[in-house]
């Protein structure tokens, strides 16, 4: 499968609750109306946001993620792809023509949910959109860093990730989950959360790229200025694909903000 195919990025909306959805999301976009400085934020002479300066750094002398983001446009994102309802897809967020390593029967379930548009995802039926999922529509979400633990707090259906810092490892028994079991740690600049204990019943990306139970998901936070984080995620799942594969996705601070209710 070539993630650029023309063929996919062109599909339109087929059903009433696609339509329905992309309207949801398109006007949680402008949504954010609050407006409270945040102390955290660098600031110009006329107190405005430094979304330029460095990243600010927490107590322990880590880059603070915290905040409320929204993610940026992929170098591979069809332009105009919110406003013509195309579900969004990882090959947005991959190089042009970037291959996806999916294996036959894997090919087989995502050819039939892409000639749909998406349709039928578990998000259509307010279900979780998972990981890496939940990081790719054009949301807003906010990160808590705090000692031990980073909450993702997302404003689509009022979900909520937690990623523990405080030195555990993995379960060595998981219950299937729809966000698995995360586990984070700073390597140098970059936090590094590793996220096992998956179902199978989400979607990687709104188009319909499938998982099974052994999803592994590696995911590198790195605060790159004051207003940009980014993401590099490599997903790992011998039993869908033939071998890790990797994408990036970069996030613009929504300064002096905070989520409201979906």
């Amino acid at each position: 499968f070539k993630a650029g195919n023309s063929f996919l990025m062109h599909l339109q909306i087929k059903t009433p609750s696609t339509v329905l959805l992309a309207v949801l999301v398109s006007s949680s976009i402008t949504a954010q109306w609050l407006n409270q400085p945040d102390p955290r934020i660098p600031r110009t002479k006329d107190g405005k946001p430094d979304l330029t300066a460095k990243a600010p750094r927490a107590p322990d002398g880590n880059p603070d993620l915290s905040g409320v983001w929204i993610r940026r446009e992929g170098e591979s994102t069809p332009a105009g792809s919110n406003d013509k309802g195309l579900a969004f897809s990882l090959s947005w967020f991959m190089p042009k023509n970037a291959e996806i390593p999916l294996r036959p029967a894997a090919a087989a379930i995502f050819k039939e949910r892409a000639a749909r548009n998406g349709g039928g995802r578990p998000s259509e039926h307010c279900l979780p959109h998972g990981v890496p999922g939940a990081m790719l529509p054009p949301d807003p979400f906010k990160i808590v860093q705090t000692p031990g633990l980073t909450l993702i707090l997302y404003e689509a259906f009022v979900d909520f990730r937690q990623i523990f810092t405080d030195g555990r490892k993995h379960p060595k028994s998981t219950n299937p989950a729809w966000y698995g079991y995360s586990v984070g740690k700073w390597i140098g600049e970059s936090f590094e959360v590793e996220t096992v204990g998956f179902n199978d019943e989400s979607w990687l990306d709104g188009l319909g790229l499938p998982h099974s139970e052994e999803l592994r998901v590696t995911e590198r936070f790195q605060r790159l200025t004051a207003g940009h984080l980014q993401m590099e995620g490599t997903i790992d799942d011998p039993k869908m694909y033939t071998r890790p594969w990797t994408f990036k996705v970069d996030f613009n601070a929504i300064p002096d903000a905070d989520l409201i209710e979906n």
